[in-house]
């Protein structure tokens, strides 16, 4: 579950107010329309919305923020906003949000959440939970699955349904290996629903499992960390058929000179090719590294390489715009050196941050943390305080706003020089 921090007060909504800028941001998200097909290529769409429903799987992600991010900067020239209605424990008939009041029921709470939410295109990470309740569940789940899609159908907007991941043991519990057989049972009966009705599916459960083996990609044995978030934000690219997110670019330094191919245009080589010049055309910023676990060792890479051939002897060091990324020997520039800092790294953290605070607005306005007393059977007490929620949308779209300006990469002058 995720730890919770103080929210916005009102002076600060008073204040964002003030300074709120007119425009697109304030603008209605409309559905878009018809719904793709499960082969068709994915894009988002100017003015989609889209929601992740389901349990810890999303709602730990408030956290991190990666699979968001991931969307947000695939599509830099779209303005596309994000909901996040994870609930943890939560099942396809939502018995999670039981928590204040009944009535409504707490499907009912799941259905107004959904709809207030007006998606586009609806990421489903449910099964894990109903799992638990082994093969004499499925029956329930498929009916509660069923229900669930057709409601985002009448709603307009497309579903992606998404595995449940599996469990791993710290210990030598027997009962994991049966678990993850459940697991992989709920997996096939989303992906045969999926098929049955034309949505799009991707399996979580095969990719997770095999990154768990190499790396320590969950705490607990069943939630993601850091590390972890990180990968399923590039295996949610892989399966909506985006492009691989790292790239080699390579650059040649030769007796004439320098040369490239798009997206690098060389702007100078200077004496001796000491010194190399040149811009790059990013299509979208890469996602910020996690943090390494000091006790693992833990390394990711996403891929992003930089080859530089024909270099003399020495040491280069390449900077963005002045500053210094990364230093290395001809040899190893050769064989090619990943880029995993520098600017574009610091805008995409600058980036990640916002969708943070984001989130974290959106989560404490609908469900706030005395929502009994707001929301709920004993509203009579403080059922004025909606209006404070409803409040929060200024922030939000203030700050959604401020996405739209930071996810467009920003061009930059590299320089690659020898150390004297």
């Amino acid at each position: 579950m995720r730890k919770l921090k103080a929210t916005a007060t009102l002076g600060t909504i008073l204040l964002i107010l003030l300074t709120l800028p007119n425009g697109r941001a304030l603008a209605q998200n409309k559905p878009q329309s018809p719904a793709q097909t499960a082969n068709a290529p994915f894009e988002l769409k100017d003015g989609d919305r889209v929601v992740f429903l389901g349990n810890s799987l999303f709602e730990n992600d408030f956290q991190y923020g990666y699979l968001e991010l991931a969307l947000t900067t695939r599509f830099p020239d779209r303005f596309v906003t994000f909901r996040n209605l994870g609930w943890t424990g939560d099942n396809v008939f939502g018995d999670a949000r039981s928590t204040f009041t009944n009535p409504p029921t707490a499907y009912e709470h799941l259905m107004n959440q959904l709809t207030q939410a007006k998606p586009t295109l609806v990421f489903l990470g449910y099964g894990g939970v109903e799992a638990q309740e082994g093969e004499a569940g499925l029956p329930r789940f498929k009916e509660g699955l069923t229900k669930l899609l057709d409601k985002i159908d009448q709603l307009g907007a497309q579903t992606i349904l998404l595995s449940p991941i599996p469990v791993v043991a710290f210990d030598s519990s027997q009962n994991v290996t049966q678990r993850n057989a459940m697991l992989e049972r709920y997996a096939a009966e989303i992906a045969k629903t999926a098929a049955e009705r034309g949505k799009r599916f991707i399996d979580l459960y095969k990719p997770i499992q095999e990154l768990s083996r190499k790396a320590p990609i969950l705490e607990n044995g069943v939630h993601l960390n850091e590390t972890g978030y990180y990968h399923l934000a590039t295996i949610l690219e892989k399966g909506l058929g985006l492009a691989p997110s790292g790239q080699t670019v390579t650059i040649n330094v030769g007796k004439n000179g320098a040369e490239a191919a798009a997206p690098v245009r060389v702007l100078d080589a200077g004496k001796e090719n000491s010194t190399v010049k040149f811009t790059m055309d990013e299509s979208y910023l890469p996602l910020p590294l996690p943090e390494q676990d000091p006790e693992t060792g833990t390394v990711v890479s996403d891929g992003r390489t930089l080859k530089i051939t024909g270099l003399k002897k020495g040491f280069y060091t390449l900077t963005a715009d002045n500053d210094e990324v990364v230093t290395a020997s001809a040899k190893q520039w050769a064989e090619g050196v990943p880029i995993r800092q520098g600017a574009s790294y610091t805008q995409a953290e600058q980036l990640r941050q916002m969708i943070l605070k984001k989130n974290e607005l959106f989560y404490f306005q609908y469900r706030p943390l005395n929502q009994t007393y707001i929301l709920g059977f004993r509203s009579y007490e403080q059922g004025r305080h909606v209006k404070g929620l409803e409040e929060q949308n200024i922030l939000i779209k203030w700050l959604e706003s401020q996405i739209a300006l930071t996810r467009q990469p920003q061009s930059k002058v590299y320089s690659l020089t020898l150390l004297k």
